[in-house]
């Protein structure tokens, strides 16, 4: 596996980052790759527009974790506006690159927490009911 990944993947995959749920979290979404079988939940604190906290539970791949790990630590105390700029090639940047075959766990990143901010703005519009 480490011929494949850099060494920030492999940091990510055995120290990920911000793991675990939010019992107040504003927005809870999930996402997955039913052709890999991978399954991820964003749960995520917004205060002024803006991430507070975030944590996420995955079960995937080395990569999907990584690319899960790097994404919170991209977004976190980000306003929604740049975290709906953030994609799956910033995503693999930030962790020194992916092979292509596992670039797909990063557009799961990026389309996940672009899901979420879309699901808050409707929420906060009174288009949909809150969670919880």
């Amino acid at each position: 596996m480490s011929e494949l990944y850099s060494a920030k993947v492999l940091d990510h995959v055995n120290n990920p980052r911000n793991v675990g749920s939010l019992e107040d979290a504003d927005v809870v979404v999930q996402a997955g790759d039913p052709n890999c079988g991978d399954a991820l939940v964003f749960f995520i604190k917004i205060e002024n527009d803006m991430i507070r906290d975030i944590k996420f539970l995955i079960k995937g791949c080395g990569a999907a974790i990584a690319t899960s790990s790097i994404a919170t630590e991209l977004v976190m105390r980000k306003t929604l506006d740049e975290v709906l700029t953030l994609n799956d090639q910033k995503i693999a940047t930030a962790l020194d690159g992916l092979p292509e075959e596992k670039m797909h766990c990063s557009n799961m990143a990026a389309s996940a927490l672009h899901a979420a901010v879309q699901q808050y703005r409707s929420t906060q519009a009174g288009k949909t009911a809150p969670i919880g």
